[in-house]
């Protein structure tokens, strides 16, 4: 194929798709036809059953903004034409190639990999709406013709049975791990949305006859196990609404039943439960709060929300509010991020909500965005929109770099230098996710039911809208989120009496979420302001909602104000985390301090209530971007253990997305309010005046000099230093001075994952120190070498003057080994 030259990325360069096209056309009998996509554009189906509140579909949105517009471009230009290059380079799309019989080979990579495929595959047909690129059109169509020839006769794809041979005895008989509904579900939504903007149903058609098989294998009658990672349900209900087939529906919703049920049919016969990791431990609908790993949590509540919004099944209804309740009033990051714990990828406890070892996955938030979109299309209510919001303006966003080549896996809150985003992953499930997350914002920011027209979010864009039995033409003018003002013009076909919802977010309303996990510190008492043809309005809101009822004709205006000024914000007295912290917030930005702003250091810089804030647009910064100054306080650690104020030090704070920008920084989203509260520079002791080093370093060799005690040794939220994946090893740990030293003490605090990680007590350790003829000698021990867990061990040693000592630890057969903290005295 011809390279497609763009903006910082083009497709791949590699011919190998479009030199089988004659192979390709004879085994699926079609032609090559690229035609005008716009023209072509299809809506959903006449439905017996839909959505309460209808989104105003992506491909009838078109996004004109300063924010929105250049991330829209860049995702077009550079993220999936690259994503494409990436699958291209491992092997993702050769192995399609493979079980078309198009070429020899085994299969490459990980087992799930063909959903990446899909997904881009998806970003790619949303982005065809914004710009009807020849090239991207047609890798699109010859990638689909190699899927349509490399598809079983019965409908079954999925690349990793079907390569080098076809494996008739594997199918369906490992549901809960090979995750072939998954990659199944995502090929259903990427092909959704190729015939949504294209009208072509070449693509369709595959999903349909995948769906028809599994219509044939999962069913009462038959196979009754539910899928391991969720997905599917969510794909089923987007091909019910796209071809009015209501089997699709009732299929979503039959395996949404199946979890948590037991004496249900698996392979064998018997049908075992996968437990709380993936939501099957108990019914769904019995399920009450959040469990497991968060992505497999937040499609099945997506699903389990598009199937009551679509039935209006009040059991479904009841437990899936009773889990969002969970989620945003106790497990719910500031940012709009779910899933605390690394371990799993999930879900914590209540309230625990760590910052520098968060997880919060990036298909996470995007989950979570697209759960809450559907929470709002069954209910109306502007509550899920201010959700949604804050994860996209944050979470989400931070997962992607603004040059759309370089993404997070984890988006942590707080960093010691540690985090950069990374050009792909083994498991490239956040990149992919991201290629198609993006083009489908558009899809989120209107919606309609029967006289009621909704404006959920605030960006410059114009769309065209059926409503009250005419269509009409919104446009909106306004630089959200850096500006208040928002101008919204009303083009009715002919003139119509229908209501404009305005949705006033939580945050101009002094609630940053629905629920009292964070709470603003302090009341706004600027008010919103809103003027209807020049005139103003009453704002009486109603669930998040202005309704403005009346005839409207062409010609007129509404006008918004909604104040932004600075808020702080605390969180729930039981986050422990944030205890004595505060995070800064303005409109629906979260804002963070990074080191390349405040002199490299961040972490010990607190912030007074009094500090007066101010703002600036910064043109020139990070692509364009309101920041926060102020000026605060930096917090230092005494030789006596005592915290004090030390130094007056002006801050700036930027957009969290909008951090590791600049190379590897310290940063945080909860600076302190107090200097107890702060991680304060170490005291000159001899461990911190030192020049470390060690044999290996996993995770941060300044952790064991900081100073910070950790809760236990399994506690992992102030890092530490480990020699994973090193195992059975010696290792070691140098502290080197300028000139000798006194010594005749080291104590060590041990670092212990067992049970969720492969560190564990030394089997043994000692201390060397260098003499004066810069040979190592072993220090006379006065007592034992213990090594025991949640406590320093102490080594009383015969005093030495030495210029350095180290310290040799010695690995246990198959398990390594880390510190917390090293005193030396």
């Amino acid at each position: 194929m011809k390279s497609m030259p763009i903006k910082g990325g083009r497709l791949p360069e590699r011919t190998k798709l479009m030199n089988h096209r004659q192979k390709i056309t004879c085994l699926v009998g079609i032609c090559l036809t690229i035609s005008a996509v716009c023209a072509a554009a299809q809506g959903p189906a006449q439905l017996q059953r839909d959505y309460n509140v209808k989104p105003v579909p992506f491909n009838h949105v078109h996004v004109t903004d300063g924010l929105w517009t250049p991330r829209l471009e860049t995702n077009r230009t550079v993220t999936i034409p690259y994503a494409f290059e990436k699958c291209e380079e491992t092997d993702r799309i050769s192995n399609f190639e493979k079980a078309a019989g198009l070429r020899d080979g085994k299969f490459e990579g990980t087992y799930f990999n063909d959903s990446d495929v899909y997904k881009i595959m998806e970003g790619a047909a949303y982005s065809l709406q914004v710009n009807p690129d020849r090239m991207m059109r047609l890798y699109l169509d010859q990638l689909i013709r190699v899927m349509a020839a490399a598809q079983w006769e019965d409908g079954y794809l999925f690349t990793f049975y079907s390569v080098p041979d076809r494996q008739l005895d594997k199918l369906w008989t490992n549901i809960g791990g090979m995750h072939e509904q998954y990659c199944a579900g995502h090929m259903y939504e990427a092909a959704v949305a190729h015939f949504q903007v294209t009208g072509e149903k070449t693509f369709l058609d595959v999903a349909i006859r995948n769906a028809d098989l599994m219509c044939k294998v999962f069913n009462p009658n038959a196979r009754t196990d539910p899928p391991g990672h969720q997905e599917i349900e969510i794909a089923l209900c987007k091909l019910y609404r796209a071809t009015g087939d209501e089997k699709y529906l009732d299929q979503a919703k039959f395996f949404l039943d199946q979890r948590g049920r037991k004496g249900r049919r698996g392979p064998d016969g018997k049908g075992g439960l996968y437990g709380q990791y993936s939501q099957d431990h108990i019914p769904v609908t019995e399920q009450t709060t959040a469990v497991g790993h968060s992505v497999r949590a937040a499609y099945l509540y997506t699903g389990m929300a598009d199937v009551a919004a679509l039935t209006g099944n009040m059991e479904y209804i009841r437990a899936i509010d009773a889990i969002w309740r969970d989620v945003v009033g106790t497990k719910l990051y500031l940012t709009g991020g779910i899933g605390a714990a690394g371990g799993h990828e999930g879900f914590g406890g209540h309230y625990e909500l760590p910052n520098m070892t968060a997880y919060c996955e990036t298909c996470a938030s995007i989950a979570n965005v697209l759960w809450n979109h559907r929470m709002f299309l069954m209910t109306g209510e502007g509550k899920y929109i201010d959700v949604l919001e804050r994860t996209l303006y944050n979470a989400a966003l931070s997962g992607i770099s603004m040059s759309g080549d370089l993404f997070f896996y984890p988006c942590v809150l707080e960093s010691i230098g540690q985090h950069a985003r990374s050009p792909w992953f083994g498991c490239a499930c956040c990149p992919s996710n991201v290629a198609r997350f993006i083009p489908s914002v558009p899809g989120m920011v209107y919606a309609s039911k029967d006289s009621d027209l909704y404006v959920n979010l605030y960006m410059g864009t114009s769309a065209t809208i059926e409503v009250a039995d005419t269509s009409v033409v919104l446009t909106q003018q306004t630089q959200y989120p850096w500006h208040s003002d928002i101008r919204i013009g009303i083009e009715p076909q002919k003139e119509a009496a229908f209501a404009v919802m305005l949705r006033i977010p939580g945050w101009a309303r002094n609630e940053p979420v629905p629920s009292d996990l964070y709470t603003y510190a302090g009341k706004m008492h600027e008010k919103v302001i809103l003027k209807i043809n020049g005139r103003a309005t009453a704002v009486n809101v109603d669930k998040g909602y202005v309704r403005i009822e009346r005839r409207w004709k062409q010609g007129d205006t509404i006008e918004l104000n909604l104040p932004m000024p600075v808020r702080r914000v605390l969180s729930h007295p039981e986050v422990v985390t944030n205890k004595g912290k505060v995070a800064l917030e303005r409109g629906p930005i979260v804002y963070c301090l990074e080191g390349p702003d405040n002199g490299g250091e961040v972490l010990d810089i607190y912030i007074p209530d009094e500090a007066k804030l101010s703002t600036e647009f910064r043109p020139d910064l990070l692509n364009g971007v309101m920041i926060v100054n102020g000026v605060g306080r930096t917090a230092k650690r005494m030789l006596d253990g005592s915290v004090v104020p030390h130094t007056e030090k002006a801050f700036t704070a930027i957009p969290y997305y909008a951090w590791a920008h600049r190379g590897r920084a310290h940063m945080t989203v909860w600076p302190a309010r107090t200097p107890e509260a702060a991680r304060p520079r170490p005291a000159d002791t001899l461990a911190f005046t030192s020049k470390t080093t060690a044999s290996y370093v996993h995770v941060s060799l300044d952790a064991i000099k900081d100073q910070i005690v950790p809760v236990n040794s399994a506690d992992s939220s102030g890092l530490q230093l480990d020699f994973w994946p090193h195992k059975g090893t010696t290792e070691w740990v140098q502290f080197e001075w300028d000139g000798t030293r006194d010594i005749s003490c080291v104590k060590v605090y041990w670092f212990d994952d067992t049970g969720r990680g492969e560190c564990h007590l030394p089997a043994s350790w000692r201390i060397l120190y260098r003499d004066a003829d810069g040979k190592w000698q072993p220090a006379k021990n006065k007592g034992p070498y213990t090594a025991e867990k949640d406590a320093f061990n102490q080594v009383n040693i015969e005093p030495v003057k030495t210029s350095a000592i180290k310290l040799e630890v010695v690995l246990q057969d198959n398990w390594s080994a880390g510190i917390h903290e090293v005193i030396i005295e």
